[in-house]
């Protein structure tokens, strides 16, 4: 007979997801056991294989559900009868509020994505293209004449936009949602008016 799936059994998973992503942050994941996992979440490594079947499964889990809720979080956004220049702003804001308490997501991704096979690392990269591709439109839509199909300008301007977010996400952790937004403004003054327009 086949086992049944515990009432708590999704609550259980997140809670893994949770800890696993601070021990691989901290530890790095080459380093980081199942055992420092289990140890974490106070349960046993029998208890973890239950839900997991290996350590880079988890990985995969971890980066897999925030990569994805992050991509879906922006694409949800109503940008119905909003300017360019609003659009851009909105999802600016949008992305830097997301980011609040995945500190450790953020680490395991920048560091962990290289672990997995490569079918998988497809999938994750996949998120993150489509997340840079749309910000890459509200980019281009804000002027089109500058770009005027120049893919490698674009692209080099989309991704200064993630470096501003990244430095302020790495740098600034701890921010509540008005420092955010606060610094999401000046991205965008910048990037709209430039530097004497701040």
């Amino acid at each position: 007979m086949a086992r049944t799936i515990a009432k708590d059994y999704d609550d259980k998973r997140r809670l893994i997801l949770e800890h696993a992503a601070e021990v691989f942050a901290s530890e790095g994941f080459g380093r980081a056991s199942v055992n420092q996992v289990a140890q974490a979440c106070n349960i046993s490594k029998a208890n973890i294989y239950h839900y997991y079947a290996s350590k880079d499964e988890i990985l995969f889990d971890i980066l897999d559900s925030y990569l994805s809720d992050l991509r879906d979080r922006v694409f949800g956004l109503d940008l119905t009868g909003l300017s360019a220049e609003d659009q851009f702003r909105k999802t600016v804001t949008e992305i830097l509020l997301a980011y609040k308490g995945s500190d450790n997501e953020h680490r395991v991704q920048t560091s962990g994505i290289n672990h997995l096979p490569s079918e998988q690392q497809a999938i994750l990269t996949g998120y993150q293209r489509e997340l840079v591709g749309h910000v890459g439109n509200l980019v281009d839509a804000m002027a089109p004449d500058v770009f005027d199909g120049d893919q490698a300008k674009l692209r080099a301007t989309t991704m200064s936009v993630f470096g501003m977010l990244n430095w302020f996400y790495m740098w600034n952790s701890d921010a509540d949602a008005d420092a955010r937004k606060y610094y999401a403004d000046l991205i965008c003054n910048m990037c709209q008016r430039g530097i004497p327009g701040l």
